[in-house]
């Protein structure tokens, strides 16, 4: 017997295009318009939906509203919701309002068809959801495809106290992450503690963290409390992780393990509840094979990972992003908000940004300051923004000699295997450039490498298990 699915979506091709994609799935298929129709149906049937697909906004009522009711009273039916307008706020939502998945439209059909099979699957009578908390304002923008699995993930870890670690180049964003799991959590009244090992000298680490007593080393004239104190019942963020020294890794490790630890110089046990939030910019797992870092440590912060897209991966967020800090700036600077025109946020559109969000958002404060009118043109840009374009092509007349080399080089008999990584590495940058042009759409990216979604996807998997 098929499953029964309803869809609810004030749009008509939405709704159409779910139809088929669920009947050729197998799927029995009911559709509707309006909130109301759906909840009276809902009411009145004896065997309500193995699923329910619900948009969030629409008229009369929104998707939250709905989630709330069924949850109330059908809990065992399990609720994705999906929406054209997501934000982090709808994401947390969502997932505290209790949705089986979250997704932001557009979708793959073929991972809606996924996540409707998994939700089957894991279906289990739920107790009925409580109202659903008013959550804080976040500072994090984003409507790219790659930044919607980062609110996914905020919005699934809304529930849990699990470790997190968090990866991505420098300037992506990983400190303000950090703070939206804090804030979305159930230790959101209680402390959020930031500590960069990038920043403290390798001598002091120990004493930050743990704390120490006076007189336990030289220059230690007062008793002090160490982060862990500090961040009792809230949150503690470890930036830059990758950099404590192995010694105090292992201390790290055992307050992970046992919630207690000693202060330096003292024989007094202290214990703590205390969530950990790791990040990092480097490769953990290589790091791990060089020695330079607890392998037992790794699995217990790689609880769950959280991996932030890089500017590039995420270039449709770049003017909401440029606006958003050209007015901050404006804010914080007491100036007036600059307006870029449509050449220039193509300009920054168009950007390498190996700074990441960060550089960006230096660039806005540099033309709030340096630009001279209020509306601002490509030629009053930053000059290393205007040079990157003569970069640009001088690399890439070189590019195809440069290559006809690193081939050769790998056919010279010495090791058959060499030609075959070369190729390999050039698919993966091809892949990655594709989600980057594409914002981490797969369907575009893989249509833009003239293969099929199907294509793509295998060659995803391949490399991901290869990487592991």
């Amino acid at each position: 017997m098929s499953q029964r699915v309803w869809v609810l979506d004030d749009d008509s091709s939405i709704r159409w295009v779910l139809e088929r994609a669920f009947r050729a799935a197998g799927w029995d298929a009911k559709l509707f318009e309006l909130p109301a129709d759906m909840l009276a149906e809902m009411t009145a049937t004896n065997t309500p939906p193995a699923l329910l697909i619900t948009d969030v906004r629409m008229p009369g009522m929104d998707g939250m509203d709905v989630l709330s009711r069924v949850q109330t009273h059908w809990p065992q039916v399990p609720v994705v919701v999906m929406t054209a307008h997501s934000d982090l706020d709808t994401a947390v939502n969502a997932f505290k309002g209790g949705a089986f998945e979250y997704l932001p439209k557009p979708f793959d059909l073929d991972d809606v068809i996924a996540v409707a099979e998994r939700a089957i699957q894991q279906q289990q009578p739920r107790a009925n959801a409580e109202a659903e908390p008013k959550v804080s304002a976040t500072p994090i923008i984003g409507e790219a495809p790659a930044m919607q699995e980062v609110f996914r993930a905020i919005g699934r870890l809304s529930r849990s106290n699990a470790s997190v670690l968090l990866t991505g180049p420098s300037g992506t964003g990983k400190e303000l992450v950090a703070r939206a799991l804090h804030d979305h959590s159930d230790r959101a009244e209680q402390s959020f503690v930031a500590l960069n090992m990038a920043a403290i000298p390798e001598e002091l680490i120990e004493s930050e963290l743990f704390g120490h007593e006076k007189g336990a080393f030289t220059g230690a004239v007062q008793r002090r409390e160490g982060r862990f104190r500090q961040a009792n019942g809230g949150t503690l963020f470890l930036d830059e992780i990758g950099d404590m020294p192995l010694a105090v890794q292992t201390r790290l490790l055992r307050v992970l393990a046992e919630g207690q630890f000693y202060p330096v110089g003292s024989h007094q046990l202290v214990a703590v509840n205390v969530r950990v939030i790791a990040a990092t910019h480097i490769d953990l797992r290589q790091a791990v094979a060089d020695g330079r870092f607890r392998e037992d440590l790794y699995h217990r912060l790689n609880v769950i990972h959280v991996r932030l897209p890089t500017l590039a991966e995420r270039r449709t967020d770049i003017p909401a992003l440029a606006r958003h800090f050209l007015a901050q700036a404006a804010d914080e600077l007491q100036m007036p908000r600059k307006q870029l025109t449509e050449a220039a946020l193509e300009r920054l559109v168009q950007g390498n940004w190996p700074g990441n969000v960060r550089q960006l958002e230096n660039t806005c404060r540099w033309i709030t300051v340096m630009a001279s009118g209020e509306r601002v043109d490509v030629d009053e840009l930053p000059e290393e923004l205007l040079n990157e374009r003569a970069g640009i092509q001088e690399d890439t007349n070189n590019w195809r000699t440069t290559l006809r080399n690193v081939l050769a080089e790998s056919l010279d008999g010495s090791d058959n295997s060499k030609c075959a990584q070369l190729l390999a590495e050039i698919e993966q940058i091809a892949i990655d450039e594709a989600l980057k042009a594409t914002g981490g759409h797969k369907q575009q990216a893989a249509e833009r490498l003239n293969w099929g979604r199907n294509t793509l996807t295998r060659k995803l998997k391949q490399l991901n298990s290869q990487s592991k």
